[in-house]
């Protein structure tokens, strides 16, 4: 390992290849692809009765297309020139892919949550994305442009101070930096809405696989079953039942000798298909209900298809073959603590899957109810856990001294997201007349 100097001296190099100004703004290339055309071939070979479910979702606003749109966002990024310095990225790190989750020492944390695109690269395209997505929420609540810049400015700034804060730190200081969720209180300027974010809060802690036994479950003829709920909730056919009993085997072999030893003591109950998110839909996600000590004693895993993250085709390949080993891999560099459950295995047609736990106290801010003061918090605290995150994955002193000082780099991120929402209104506009048209069938309000 270099020396800090020498690594500060590799971030300042970056500096001469890629100054700070050059994140500003956002010209499309000539050659830019149709967004349209990168959503549709993202669709290939995803479930086709799903894709209108996830194209009503992504019309339904700016804020929800650029959710949809990693691979959109990947492509542009990727047309510009970028510092080298790479860490883990999350590769989708909009503002609802933060949020709260329980450590295995039950303690209620905030950070990323969502790894389905991670993989290394430059550590400038989660904080460009990050910003981007606090332009375009900003604007979807009303807020005046200043203030919409003033809270992209702080996810930035944020962001740079705690990189440099970081940079200071020893090895092991930095791996156990975590941040508590009881921290998003303190951000909260209204008294009603703190008495709201104490209460999400509260509803986080209580979410776990006992409180999702009475929402997801009925008993018939005597036994626990999964309900049905099409198109989004659907007990698995007896084929993908079988296919998920098999893997389950192979996904037990990526756990740790302790965590197989407690996953042995459960029983598989019942299995169905389930559609999750925006940019995930069509993809082939399962639930799992194991019982362990009797049928009140359920724990819900999740079974989700791991593709390619849609930075790869951008970047030098990663690590890892397997992408259910990436997204598993990447999420245990970045997250301060992970899931006990968390693994990966290959299923039917070699497609990868990886599984982790269903709920285990997860919750994410209503980033549409926020007011100016409140996304500015918020955008503040999300920079500071994307830091801390990359931080651990990356070589913080040379991101550090590559920042500086000054407020040159987050500036240069606020010219850039208020620019790219442009873009976004106007792909989120191109899909919504595509619709109108009928070319592209999409189901609303799903």
């Amino acid at each position: 390992m270099s020396t800090p100097v020498a690594r500060a001296e590799r971030g300042k190099a970056a500096r001469r290849r890629v100054s700070r100004s050059a994140h500003a703004g956002w010209v499309p290339p000539v050659d830019r692809a149709d967004p349209l055309g990168v959503l549709e071939r993202q669709g290939r070979d995803r479930l086709p009765e799903l894709l209108p479910i996830r194209y009503g979702r992504m019309a339904a606003s700016p804020f929800a297309f650029l959710r949809g749109a990693a691979a959109v966002m990947a492509a542009d990024l990727a047309s510009r020139p970028h510092t080298g310095l790479t860490v883990q990225l999350c590769g989708d790190a909009h503002l609802l892919n933060f949020g709260v989750y329980a450590s295995p020492e039950r303690a209620l944390l905030f950070d990323l949550n969502d790894f389905d695109e991670t993989f290394p690269g430059p550590f400038e395209w989660d904080v460009e994305r990050l910003a981007a997505s606090v332009a375009v929420a900003g604007r979807a609540n009303g807020h005046v442009e200043a203030k919409v810049r003033r809270a992209t400015l702080e996810a930035g700034a944020a962001y740079r101070a705690a990189m440099r804060r970081l940079a200071g730190r020893g090895e092991l200081a930095v791996w156990y930096e975590r941040l508590d969720a009881d921290t998003l209180l303190p951000l909260v300027r209204s008294a009603r809405r703190r008495g709201q974010v104490a209460s999400s809060l509260t509803r986080a802690r209580r979410r776990t696989s006992l409180q999702a036994l009475g929402k997801l479950t009925e008993v018939v003829d005597g036994r626990r079953r999964i309900i049905h709920d099409p198109p989004l909730l659907e007990p698995a056919g007896a084929s993908d039942t079988a296919s998920l009993r098999k893997i389950f085997s192979d996904y037990r072999s990526t756990l740790s000798e302790e965590r197989r030893l407690l996953l042995d003591r459960y029983r598989f109950a019942d299995a169905a298909r389930k559609v999750v998110g925006i940019g995930s839909v069509g993809l082939r996600c399962f639930v799992v209900l194991l019982t362990g000590r009797d049928q009140g004693d359920p724990l819900f895993l999740q079974i989700k298809e791991a593709r390619k993250s849609v930075l790869e085709e951008h970047l030098p390949h990663g690590p890892y073959v397997h992408p259910g080993h990436r997204v598993v891999a990447g999420q245990r560099q970045l997250q301060a603590a992970s899931d006990i459950f968390l693994g990966w295995m290959s299923g039917p047609q070699g497609r990868a899957f990886y599984w982790r736990q269903l709920r285990d106290m997860k919750g994410s801010a209503d980033v549409a109810g926020m007011s100016p003061a409140d996304l500015l918090g918020y955008a503040r605290l999300c920079g500071t856990a994307l830091a801390r995150a990359h931080a651990r994955s990356g070589d913080r002193i040379a991101i550090a001294a590559y920042l500086g000082g000054a407020d040159t780099f987050e500036q240069a991120v606020a010219d850039f997201a208020l620019a790219y929402a442009d873009q976004t209104t106007a792909d989120h506009a191109a899909l919504g007349a595509a619709v109108a048209a009928g070319v592209v069938a999409a189901a609303p309000e799903v």
